[in-house]
């Protein structure tokens, strides 16, 4: 027996298109269209596209639909100064109670990072890695609100490094979890911040 995608596994394919530049910005979203190809009905395909707009990959605009949203310079420069902010925070909070098995786990999505053969696959485990050392922190709703910002900084880090991304190692990755090992917090945020800041 097929079992019927649900909303979120709907919502989160059609951010990865999103946030890979699958589906364009201003790009219409059309629920019969989405919904012939995920063989559902509307129902679902409703609850999705909520949580995109939610989440900020989506908006709706009278008489035009459901749309990706638009790449707008000066929400990529508030996601900046958000990331900068809550960040470091996070990571503050997470480093001491992260478990030997989160730290091993952590620094295979860092080595991941390392060895990444193209860009779509490099932003992918960067998410995972930062996602990673801040799970610990035991604040479930700053965790989720800095979820979505990686979700929408990754649109615009697609945007300015497709072009010119080559493999290299992420020193400041090996700084941060070298500060992880060390039970460093502040030291680990101090990296982190640094990181941040290099972001067009």
């Amino acid at each position: 027996m097929t079992v019927s995608p649900t909303p979120q596994l709907i919502a989160d394919e059609i951010a990865r298109r999103i946030i890979r530049g699958e589906l364009s910005a201003g790009e219409r979203l059309r629920q019969d269209y989405v919904a012939a190809e995920f063989g559902v009905s509307h129902v679902p395909v409703r609850e999705a596209l909520l949580k995109l707009a939610a989440r900020g990959l989506v908006v709706s605009q009278h008489n035009k639909g459901v749309q990706v949203a638009p790449l707008d310079p000066l929400a990529q420069r508030e996601l900046k100064l958000m990331r900068l902010a809550l960040e470091p925070l996070t990571l503050l909070h997470s480093v001491p109670h992260l478990s030997p098995a989160q730290v091993r786990e952590a620094d295979r999505l860092r080595e991941a990072c390392d060895q990444a053969p193209d860009i779509y696959e490099w932003e992918e485990m960067n998410r995972a890695f930062h996602m990673k050392i801040y799970e610990a922190c035991e604040m479930p709703r700053l965790l989720e609100s800095v979820e979505n910002m990686q979700n929408l900084a990754a649109r615009y880090i697609l945007v300015h490094y497709r072009a010119r991304w080559r493999p290299r190692i992420d020193t400041d990755h090996h700084g941060i979890m070298a500060a992880i090992r060390r039970r460093d917090p502040k030291g680990a945020a101090a990296i982190l911040e640094r990181h941040l800041q290099r972001l067009n």
